[in-house]
């Protein structure tokens, strides 16, 4: 494992001095640059380790010193210094775990109601809005690519495409059947209801990654539905694209501009195809669209926010939190980093590469 370290470092040193080089070109530039990054934290930890390691040999050798203040300190100085090692040692194993190469990149966000019509719909919106403040938190950028609203506060269904740093690498576990316990306000008898919400989280494609032959879609346009701005439903502005091989529908209606609405569906459709490629080619370890969506049944379930008691239930690693408003206005950090903690820990487990 040290040997393959070593290597990775020369790498590193090697980028390094390519970078500094000026007759390459700009393309070079750009990969070579992507690989440097890559590469930082994995070297930057690997450096402090040996460096921690060649100290503690020195703290280790003043032990015998015939000073006994020094012999003291340098006793406290080992203890300090077998901790960061072990420390260090962690996040190597962390690091050098195979990278999703999906991590890296934006997201297209569905969330749907599931069961518990009004009401789910209704927390349907809620979850949209804990995920943009979410984004807003962390500094990404939120675009609203296709809504189906009920016209009563509610969400039918929203999709979103979320742009910003390593935003599939937190988001990922978000997907699947989120359940919501509370006492709806159109219920008289103050009796609590259940309800689901599901979360689908693909990874943005590119065009250079999905292969969609022209003559494989229909693309219908039509006059928008619901409500909207007084030139929405007068228009042939709507798009709604079909994916023949896969029956794969996407409907866009929020913009003015049918061209507008077509490049958004066509962003949904390469989400969608790239995950159900994925799924396929990783069938065994990949948690893609269709096992995140289920049925949205209620006995389905990921997340239970449970309004009464303030409580937010991950059931997946038995993590329970009683700050359920914070989680509401986006506060999400503490549950995506147990969840990423929980994923790190089970892939060691199953991992030989361990220093």
């Amino acid at each position: 494992m040290f040997k393959k370290l070593e290597q990775v470092e020369k790498r590193f040193e090697d980028l390094e001095r390519k970078l500094q080089d000026p007759t390459i070109g700009p393309n070079d530039i750009r990969l070579f640059s992507k690989e440097h990054a890559d590469l930082r934290e994995l070297v930057d930890t690997y450096r402090q380790f040996r460096q921690a390691e060649h100290d503690l040999m020195a703290s280790k050798e003043l032990l015998n010193d015939s000073d006994a203040e020094m012999r003291a300190f340098a006793k406290e100085e080992a203890t300090r210094l077998e901790l960061e090692i072990e420390s260090l040692t962690k996040a190597l194993n962390v690091l050098l775990l195979p990278k999703d190469p999906n991590d890296e990149k934006n997201v297209v966000l569905e969330v749907r109601a599931g069961a518990g019509g009004d009401e789910a719909a209704l927390f349907a919106f809620e979850m949209y809005r804990m995920y943009q403040r979410y984004a807003e938190k962390r500094g990404w950028k939120l675009e609203v690519l296709s809504t189906n609203s009920t016209g009563l506060g509610g969400l039918k269904e929203i999709t979103t495409l979320i742009s910003g740093d390593r935003v599939f690498s937190r988001l990922k576990n978000e997907g699947g059947v989120h359940r919501v316990q509370r006492v709806p306000d159109t219920e008289t008898q103050g009796r609590v209801h259940t309800s689901t919400v599901t979360v689908a989280v693909l990874p943005e494609a590119e065009e250079v990654e999905v292969n969609i032959n022209p003559n494989e879609l229909r693309i219908d346009v039509m006059r928008s539905g619901g409500s909207g701005g007084q030139s929405v439903n007068t228009t042939d502005s709507a798009v709604r694209i079909t994916h023949l091989p896969t029956n794969t529908v996407v409907v866009c209606q929020d913009e003015k501009s049918q061209h507008k609405n077509k490049d958004k569906a066509m962003k949904i459709l390469r989400a969608r195809l790239l995950s159900a490629e994925q799924e396929k080619a990783h069938a065994a370890e990949s948690a893609a669209r269709r096992s995140m969506v289920g049925t949205g049944d209620r006995s389905e379930r990921i997340r239970t926010y449970n309004f009464p008691q303030s409580r937010c239930t991950d059931h997946r690693i038995g993590l329970t939190v009683h700050n359920l408003p914070d989680i509401m206005q986006g506060d999400l950090d503490g549950v995506v980093e147990a969840l990423i903690a929980y994923t790190q820990a089970e892939l060691l487990k199953n991992s030989s590469s361990v220093l």
